[in-house]
């Protein structure tokens, strides 16, 4: 009779399963569902990796192991994905939070200050506005057209002790009153792009939350175009934007009366997030 399989074993067959599908980093997502199906951590697997592991875990990791065979992101598996040091609950309803994304925090960072007011549009999660709240003291509303995201969200700003509060808003349509500033991460994706996806976010994540309409801009004209009535003099905005956008978004902003417009490049050399300041 065979033996069942050890624990290194069972993580090394995961690992070339994962690579014949094409998965992208099979490591990494063989390690996190691993991780979390024998509640480990690497230095108690390298200890004990020669271990026959409890059938129970085993098939907690072979249910995670077909999920992502057949494209789930592991995010979605788990339940939960890291964003600037802090664990976000996440679920379909949501899109993934993304280190390009945390670009975007830091620039708002830069400007914020305790009390400020902060409007994040599309909150989704609600990541951006409470790493905000978090880390700099403001006062932070967060929006979103999706209740089922801004249920995610408040259960994100409960969990994590942050003090937003949630609106559900198509863009500007039910926000009162004026911020200091407003940041956003909007759907950008052209609507003919989206089906050239990778399999993890085009089948998975909410189409929703990537349609950004035939050229990727409509959000963009949206906030802008009303941004200037919910900002106080001088208020700022801060957009994430897709790597070829930064052009068109400036000449957006600047017909909707916007100054000082800086693009900041991400850590690849890529366009992502444009800041500017209202006349």
């Amino acid at each position: 009779m065979n033996e069942k399989p050890t624990a290194g074993e069972l993580l090394k067959k995961t690992v070339c399963l994962f690579e014949d599908a094409g998965i992208p980093d099979p490591e990494t997502d063989a390690w996190l569902l691993f991780e979390n199906a024998f509640s480990t951590d690497r230095t108690a697997f390298l200890l004990d990796r020669g271990r026959r592991p409890d059938p129970g875990q085993v098939r907690i990791f072979g249910e995670y192991t077909e999920e992502r065979l057949s494209g789930k992101p592991v995010q979605y598996i788990l339940g939960e994905a890291w964003f600037c040091g802090y664990r976000f609950r996440v679920n379909p309803d949501v899109l993934i939070p993304r280190y390009d994304t945390e670009l975007l925090v830091e620039e708002a960072k830069k400007a914020a200050r305790p009390g400020m007011k902060v409007l994040d549009l599309c909150t989704g999660s609600g990541c951006v506005i409470i790493t905000l709240q978090l880390e700099s003291g403001i006062e932070g509303t967060g929006t979103d057209i999706s209740e089922a995201a801004l249920d995610a969200a408040r259960s994100n700003n409960g969990e994590l002790g942050a003090e937003c509060a949630f609106l559900k808003s198509d863009i500007f349509d039910n926000v009162r009153g004026k911020y200091d500033m407003i940041v956003s991460n909007p759907p950008y994706i052209r609507s003919a792009d989206i089906d050239g996806l990778q399999k993890e976010v085009r089948d998975f994540e909410p189409r929703l939350a990537l349609d950004g309409g035939h050229d990727g801009l409509d959000l963009y004209k949206r906030i802008a175009s009303d941004a200037p009535e919910h900002l106080k003099e001088k208020g700022r905005i801060i957009l994430e934007i897709g790597h070829d956008q930064a052009e068109d978004v400036q000449k957006i902003l600047e017909v909707n009366g916007f100054t000082d417009i800086i693009v900041v490049k991400d850590l690849s050399g890529h366009d992502r997030v444009v800041r500017a300041v209202k006349a």
